[in-house]
C-alpha cells in the first residue's frame, strides 16, 4: 500500500531529536521561550529535494512553536552567486507553501559587522594575517594523525596584524597574497580548528555590495556571527557540518555578542536512489547537455520536481514521512514517488490520451455520426462531475493493445477477440490491415450497439477495458517519459564517478501522441491522468507538452512486499 499522508504542521507526529531538543529549551526557559530558525543558502543554484527537507525542517520547527523562520542567503562567496538565483531559491520555498519571517536577509548585511569582530579578534591574539598560499597552508594542516606546522607570519604583533588586515580591506593586495586566520590550535583533533581562514581576498564585484569589499567571509566565519546576529536560537544544519560546531562555538565563545548563542544541530541529510544532488555532478550534467537545464524534470532540483508535476504537498508529506535522523541514510525514490501518487490519485483530473496511435475503424458505426460519452473526471472524488467525450466511427487506440498473434494471459484486443472500450461499446477486432513489412497499420472493427454502458445484455463478459480517442477529435500532442537518471541505486558509490552510470534513455519524447479534445484546456503546469498510462503534467511553457509524472503502478507497495517475503 501507498503510505498514508503525514501531517504537515506535525500535528500527531512523534518527536524527532531535533523537536525534542527544541521542546525542552522551551521547558527549561531558554531563549526566553523563543524559537528562531533559519534556512541559509547560498545563491548560487537552485535548490534540490534534499534542500526540501532542510526547509520543511527550518519552517515547521519553528511553526510547531509559534516561533519564526528567516531566509537568509549565505552570499559571502561572490563568484557564481547571482540575484537571479536568490529570487528562484525564495520562489521555490514559496512553491513549498513556506513564507518567511520578514523580508530575505543575507550574510552581506553584516559584512560591517563581521569586519568589525575581525578586528576584535586581531586586538585579542586571536586572528592574524598569514601570507602563505592556499596550496601551503592546506600541506602545513597535517593529517588525522600529524600535527600541523604553526605558520611563520603565526605570531606577528596585534599592530602589525590590524595594520595588514586594514591594508587587505582597502584593495592592496592581490588575490590569495594573504588571508586572515584565526589563532586556535594547529595541533587540534579536529582540522577545521587548526587556523581555520576567516577572509580571503577576492577582487571580485559582489551582486549586491558591489566593489564595495575586496575581502570575503568564508562561510564559517560568517554563518555563526550571523545566526547570533539576527537572534537564532536554534541553528539545524545537515549532517556534514557537524565537524564545523566547534568552530561555531568557538567564534561565538570569543565574540562580544548582542545576544544570547545561537546552537547549531545537525540531522541527517536527505539521499535518494538513482540521484546525485551534489551541486557539482549536477552542474556537470547541466554544463555537459546531459539534460535540458536546471529545470529538467529528470533532476531533483525543485525547479525539475515542480515543471515534472510533483506536487509541493506531495514533497512536504514524504519529507515528514521519513523523519529526522542522526544517522545519514538513501531512501528509495519510489517511496516520494509513491506519496506523489497518492496526492495526484485523489486530486487530478482522468483523461484520454493515446501515445502511440494504432488506427481504429469501426465498420457498422453510423456514417457521420457522433456521441457524447460521459466520462467521470475523478472516480475519488465524485463532487468533481463528469465530462463530455466525443466518439465516432474511428478512433485511435494505444497500438500495444493489439497483437495479430497474441500469447496466454493477453486479454486486449487480437483478431475475433471482443473488449470494452472506456465509457463507450464493446468492440470486437474483425481483421487488421498490415503494410507489405507486415506492419498493422489499421484495425477493422464492429461495434455492438447493445452495450452501451459497457454491459452486455446477453450476459458476455469480456477480459479487458482499453482508452480510445476519436481520431476526427484528436488533438495532437508531445510527451515525455522518463526512466531513472542513473542506472545505479546508489550512483558513485562503488568509487567511481556517478555520471559512469548515467541513462543515456532516461527520456523518450513521442511527437505524435492523440489527446481528446478536454485536454486543451489543461492548464499550464496542470497535473492530469492518462487514463491506464500515469499521471502527466503540462509543461508550464509549452502547449501541449506533458511530461510523465509518475506511472500508475505502485512500485513502493512492490518493493515492501518483496522485502516481506525475503524477510
Amino acid at each position: 500500500m501507498s503510505p498514508e499522508p503525514s501531517s504537515p504542521s506535525g500535528e500527531g507526529r512523534s518527536l524527532d531529536f531535533i523537536r525534542e531538543r527544541v521542546r525542552a529549551d522551551n521547558a527549561s526557559g531558554a531563549y526566553a521561550g523563543r524559537v528562531q530558525t533559519r534556512f541559509p543558502p547560498e545563491p548560487n543554484g537552485f535548490l534540490h529535494i534534499g534542500h526540501a527537507k532542510a526547509v520543511c525542517l527550518n519552517f515547521e520547527v519553528a511553526a510547531e512553536t509559534g516561533g519564526t523562520c528567516r531566509l537568509r542567503f549565505d552570499d559571502t562567496n561572490p563568484a557564481g552567486e547571482d540575484a537571479a538565483y536568490a529570487e528562484a531559491i525564495a520562489d521555490d520555498i514559496a512553491w513549498l507553501g513556506f513564507e518567511p519571517d520578514g523580508a530575505a536577509v543575507y550574510a552581506s548585511d553584516y559584512f560591517e559587522q563581521l569586519y568589525e569582530w575581525a578586528e576584535h579578534l586581531v586586538r585579542q591574539g586571536l586572528a592574524y594575517v598569514d601570507e602563505q598560499g592556499a596550496e601551503t597552508i592546506s600541506a602545513n594542516r597535517g593529517d588525522f594523525s600529524t600535527p600541523g606546522t604553526d605558520s611563520p607570519w603565526r605570531d606577528r604583533s596585534v599592530a602589525e596584524n590590524l595594520g595588514l588586515l586594514r591594508d587587505m580591506r582597502v584593495g592592496r593586495f592581490d588575490d590569495g597574497a594573504k588571508v586572515l586566520r584565526a589563532r586556535i590550535d594547529m595541533a587540534h583533533p579536529n582540522m577545521l580548528m587548526r587556523d581555520p581562514v576567516m577572509y580571503r581576498i577576492r577582487h571580485t564585484a559582489h551582486f549586491r555590495t558591489g566593489d564595495a569589499w575586496c575581502i570575503y567571509p568564508t562561510y564559517d566565519w560568517a554563518h555563526g556571527q550571523s545566526d547570533a546576529i539576527e537572534g537564532v536560537t536554534h541553528s539545524l544544519c545537515s549532517l556534514e557540518f557537524d565537524a564545523h560546531r566547534q568552530l561555531y562555538d568557538w567564534y561565538l565563545e570569543h565574540l562580544p555578542l548582542p545576544g544570547d548563542r545561537p546552537r547549531q544541530y545537525e540531522f541527517a541529510r536527505l539521499n535518494l536512489t538513482h540521484t546525485v544532488t551534489s551541486k557539482r555532478k549536477l552542474s556537470a550534467l547541466v554544463d555537459g547537455a546531459l539534460v535540458n537545464g536546471w529545470d529538467d524534470p529528470r533532476l531533483p532540483t525543485l525547479r525539475g520536481l515542480r515543471r515534472r508535476g510533483y506536487p509541493p504537498e506531495a514533497i512536504r508529506q514524504f519529507c515528514a514521512h521519513i523523519g529526522v535522523a542522526r544517522v545519514n541514510g538513501v531512501h528509495e525514490i519510489e517511496l516520494l514517488e509513491s506519496f506523489v501518487r497518492t496526492h495526484l490519485n485523489r486530486t487530478a483530473q482522468r483523461r484520454m490520451a493515446v501515445l502511440r496511435p494504432l488506427e481504429v475503424v469501426i465498420d457498422n458505426w453510423p456514417d457521420g455520426r457522433i456521441e457524447l460519452r460521459r466520462a467521470p473526471n475523478n472516480p475519488e472524488d465524485p463532487g468533481e462531475g463528469e465530462r463530455e467525450v466525443p466518439f465516432s466511427g474511428r478512433l485511435w487506440i494505444e497500438r500495444d493493445d493489439f497483437m495479430l498473434d497474441p500469447p496466454r494471459k493477453f486479454y486486449r484486443l487480437a483478431p475475433g477477440r471482443e473488449v470494452r472500450l472506456r465509457a463507450g461499446y464493446f468492440l470486437r477486432c474483425d481483421y487488421a490491415e498490415t503494410d507489405l513489412d507486415g506492419e498493422v497499420t489499421r484495425l477493422r472493427c464492429t461495434y455492438d450497439p447493445d452495450t452501451d454502458g459497457g454491459q452486455a445484455p446477453d450476459g458476455r463478459k469480456v477480459r479487458a477495458t482499453i482508452h480510445w480517442v476519436s481520431a476526427d477529435h484528436a488533438v495532437d500532442a508531445a510527451v515525455a517519459l522518463y526512466d531513472r537518471l542513473f542506472t545505479d541505486p546508489v550512483p558513485g558509490a562503488d568509487g567511481r564517478d556517478p555520471l559512469e552510470s548515467y541513462n543515456p534513455a532516461s527520456r523518450e519524447l513521442i511527437a505524435g501522441a492523440k489527446l481528446e479534445p478536454e485536454l486543451k484546456k489543461t492548464a499550464p503546469g496542470e497535473v492530469v491522468q492518462f487514463e491506464r498510462l500515469g499521471y502527466f503534467a503540462h509543461d508550464p511553457g509549452t502547449p501541449m507538452l506533458f511530461h510523465r509524472t509518475v506511472g500508475l503502478r505502485d512500485e513502493w507497495a512492490n518493493i515492501q512486499k518483496r522485502r516481506q517475503q525475503s524477510s
